[in-house]
């Protein structure tokens, strides 16, 4: 799509859209979140959750949290957050934390990869409120002077807050430690920022931003107020990015997979072939997508890869995907029909029904073992893979 110029005007107008940066922010957010089938659980990439989970789990958690409800698994525990604020349920249905605050598009990231203690951070998409907690207690409540866009936490525990700016910057991202303190702070004269995540170690942020021309991924070592290096891609739409090493990030674009370093070099992992990307998720051993085919509904296949562009498997459907989820190597599927499960080479599961259904719900997250749930702003019900 590099030289068409029909994307390229379509990029100019979103820009000129975008003079109010949080108009932008809410509509990028939407659009990832339907994508990814997160719901609005941004910045937290569907799929890399714990694989812990109970034999005494309930069929159905009880959430009180107000509307526009969005989830992550806390390594055993749930968390959801609403337009009242943050609870978090332990493996047994029991209340371990609540945090009352009002938001208006409430949303959730959580970490990734293999840690001691679990945490995410909860915040309000336009509004001045960040909340970092794990199962029982809030670790950091940070008020920002401008709106919000976005926000995500690494593996240690480390965060980043992208926020609106006024005074001739089109965004700033500040990063903060994993007891709160801001230890860096960069702000951008060009391009609006989308999303930010830190690498693994804590030395490198890398910052997607809104061009005239695309996206372009910048990265900045936390050592120096100067950026490093960065990558454009003319033409196209990077809607999420996920750090897979130190060195390395993985970049979801409408048209493909991108594998992106911190010196700025960057090549495609997998293209769509045409295909509209309609969901994704991530798991530590796994990439699965949903492709659509134009104007034939809801038909499209969906594609598991391995190290990013091995194909594990392939499948050709035609319904409805509302949502979906990885996990413990694990894919689930929340269909317009029902939730099903698939192992990496996308063959279907057995599963359990649980006493409740899927009505109503929007989203489904991966719980790990063989376990999923279906949630909703008003119900949250847990199926399982049937063993044996």
């Amino acid at each position: 799509m590099t030289g068409d110029e029909k994307p390229k005007n379509r990029w100019r107008r979103l820009v000129g859209i975008a003079c109010s940066l949080i108009f932008l922010a809410v509509l990028v957010y939407i659009a990832v979140s339907l994508i990814s089938g997160r719901g609005s659980g941004l910045p937290r990439l569907s799929g890399l959750f714990s694989s812990r989970t109970s034999a005494d789990m309930p069929d159905e958690y009880h959430f009180d949290v107000g509307r526009g409800r969005v989830f992550a698994n806390l390594g055993g525990s749930l968390a959801a957050v609403g337009t009242l604020g943050i609870q978090v349920l332990d493996a047994g249905g029991g209340e371990t934390l609540r945090e009352p605050f009002r938001m208006s598009v409430p949303a959730i990231s959580v970490q990734d990869g293999r840690i001691q203690e679990w945490r995410a951070v909860a915040f309000d998409i336009g509004g001045t409120t960040a909340r970092v907690f794990n199962n029982t207690d809030i670790v950091a409540a940070i008020e920002t002077s401008n709106a919000i866009i976005a926000a995500s936490i690494n593996r240690n525990g480390w965060f980043c807050v992208c926020t609106q700016e006024g005074g001739g910057y089109k965004g700033s991202v500040t990063v903060y430690n994993n007891r709160g303190a801001d230890v860096y702070r960069v702000s951008l004269v060009s391009g609006y920022v989308l999303s930010a995540m830190l690498s693994p170690d804590n030395r490198t942020l890398a910052v997607l931003n809104l061009t005239d021309e695309g996206s372009r991924i910048t990265f900045y070592s936390l050592n120096r107020e100067s950026s490093d290096n960065s990558f454009d891609l003319p033409g196209g739409l990077i809607i999420d990015m996920r750090y897979i090493s130190n060195s390395e990030l993985i970049a979801v674009s409408m048209d493909s997979l991108i594998s992106v370093d911190k010196n700025g070099a960057g090549g495609e992992l997998y293209g769509f072939s045409g295909g509209i990307l309609n969901g994704y998720a991530f798991d530590d051993g796994f990439i699965a997508l949903h492709l659509l085919d134009y104007g034939v509904g809801y038909r499209g296949r969906l594609v598991t890869l391995g190290g990013g562009e091995n194909i594990l498997g392939e499948l050709v459907t035609d319904r409805e995907i509302i949502s979906m989820s990885s996990g413990g190597g694990y894919l689930t599927i929340l269909r317009s029909d029902g939730l099903v499960f698939f192992n990496t080479k996308l063959e279907e599961l057995p599963s359990l029904r649980s006493s409740g259904s899927t009505a109503g719900a929007a989203h489904v997250l991966s719980l790990g073992n063989g376990a999923a749930l279906a949630a909703g702003d008003n119900s949250a019900v847990v199926f399982r893979v049937e063993s044996g």
